[in-house]
């Protein structure tokens, strides 16, 4: 990844002077900003400096005068203001074109329904009139809509609800906590657009957190800083890397509308509820290093060895339980001429129903299953048959699946919850001779972690003459 140097792409001179980084497409030749920015002014909404040329990169038109970039992604700190921003521009947006649909998504119902009460504040008022009428404003939880009187709406939804997919001809698509975006959720989004005309979609949020499932975000960031992105304008508000979270100066990098908008006293709060960590990520727009963001296994080499038929034969399980118990796996690895065979044999929430479950698949299949006595799913080995091993292996069996990966000598059934968990799979160490283990601070790395002790138990583990073994 770049250095912590800004970086100016393809970006006019004196053009948001405060961002860290802008990246924009080429072909500019206009921007349907003055008039969008006239049409807030009518409405009372007045937008500061950075706003404003960020609203000219936003609306940068090429030479057919669609718009330049389709895709937006906007990387910008907690108490900015960029709700307050993109609202504008649908808003006028909305009053230009007649009919136009902008839905208006966020991961959680309550940050969709936050960005709802903000904007409709703004729909509410004197100067709106003319354009919405606020008896017609639906406010029933999970409808939220704000309609014009020129047919244009803006829908509000949370994509934790799968309420999206319904849509048709989005002329705007706004996904707020871009930080917790998946690629399939992207891909699950991205076609509401399909049919509407000069679309764009809006990817806004702060820096996310090593657990964040942000492949989408971070993907598009990466894509633009290496100035690899076409039809992409990316934007980032963030202190330099190292920054320390008490500097004033730091805050003013990463805010530009501190002190003015965002005053002192609410930046003094949020460091003082967030752990430094949060704060640098949320308040001061920093991203961690991408090394340390790096998963443990690559998920295109991953999705690369998805095969097509199970072998049928006598398989190896292993049982893993997420850390907070909201989960549990169980996994199945089989043999094959050429390597080896590795999927899921179950995966529900909660934990009550596994051991049922395993002594059902035991009897169906014959096998072993492999427990981690010192794991997550210890607490269950009282209520299994345990006979013979008493061995860990966890980090030898975290060292056999990454070397079957990268030595391509396993395939998978491509299973969600198993992609999911490459996805959030990051290494640490075991503490024991600094060997490197799959870290189980994401809940959503068990299914991952079952199939490993699996597919080191088809060679590793002796047979015994029980139907579990303890390792």
């Amino acid at each position: 990844m770049p250095s912590a140097a800004p970086l100016r792409l393809r970006t006019p001179p004196g053009l948001l002077p405060d961002a860290r980084h802008v990246v924009l497409p080429d072909g500019i030749t206009a921007s349907g900003a003055p008039a969008i920015i006239n049409t807030c002014e009518t409405l009372g909404i007045s937008l500061d400096r950075w706003q404003r040329e960020a609203c000219a990169a936003i609306l940068a038109k090429d030479i057919t005068g669609w718009y330049a970039a389709d895709t937006i992604v906007l990387s910008i700190a907690r108490q900015v203001g960029k709700t307050f921003l993109i609202g504008a521009i649908v808003f006028a947006d909305c009053i230009a074109h007649p009919g136009t649909l902008t839905v208006w998504t966020a991961h959680r119902f309550k940050v969709a329904r936050e960005s709802f009460d903000e904007l409709r504040a703004l729909a509410e008022s004197e100067a709106m009139a003319p354009h919405v009428d606020r008896e017609a404003i639906t406010t029933a939880a999970g409808n939220e809509v704000i309609p014009f009187r020129n047919g244009s709406r803006i829908v509000f939804a949370a994509r934790e609800r799968g309420s999206i997919r319904g849509f048709r001809k989005v002329r705007r698509l706004v996904l707020d906590e871009a930080q917790i975006l998946t690629d399939a959720a992207l891909s699950d989004l991205a076609p509401t657009q399909n049919q509407a005309t000069n679309p764009q979609i809006i990817l806004m949020g702060t820096p996310p957190k090593p657990s964040d499932p942000s492949e989408a975000f971070t993907r598009l960031r990466a894509e633009a800083m290496s100035g690899e992105a076409e039809g992409v304008v990316y934007i980032e508000f963030s202190a330099d890397p190292g920054s320390d979270p008490d500097d004033r100066e730091a805050w003013s990098k990463a805010n530009p509308s501190y002190p003015y908008r965002t005053p002192e006293r609410a930046i003094q709060r949020l460091r003082r509820l967030l752990d430094s960590d949060d704060f640098l990520r949320e308040v001061m727009g920093i991203w961690v290093d991408e090394d340390a963001r790096k998963t443990a296994i690559d998920p295109t080499s991953w999705a690369n060895l998805h095969g097509s038929t199970p072998p049928k034969a006598t398989p190896t399980f292993a049982l893993d339980v997420a850390p907070d118990h909201s989960t549990a796996t169980i996994a199945a690895a089989w043999s094959t001429p050429d390597g080896s065979w590795l999927q899921l044999a179950d995966h529900r929430p909660g934990v009550e129903w596994v051991a049922d479950r395993a002594a059902e698949l035991l009897r169906t299949w014959g096998g072993r299953l492999l427990v981690e006595q010192t794991g997550t799913a210890a607490f269950l080995l009282p209520h299994l048959t345990a006979e013979g091993v008493s061995r860990r292996f966890f980090a030898d069996a975290c060292s056999t699946l990454d070397a079957a990966v990268v030595g391509r000598s396993v395939r998978h059934g491509g299973q969600d919850e198993l992609k999911s968990a490459v996805a959030v799979a990051r290494w640490s160490s075991s503490g024991e001779a600094g060997q490197r283990v799959l870290s189980r601070k994401d809940p959503r790395i068990s299914p991952l972690i079952a199939a490993a002790l699996a597919l080191h138990g088809l060679s590793s583990v002796p047979t015994t003459g029980g139907w579990m073994v303890g390792v």
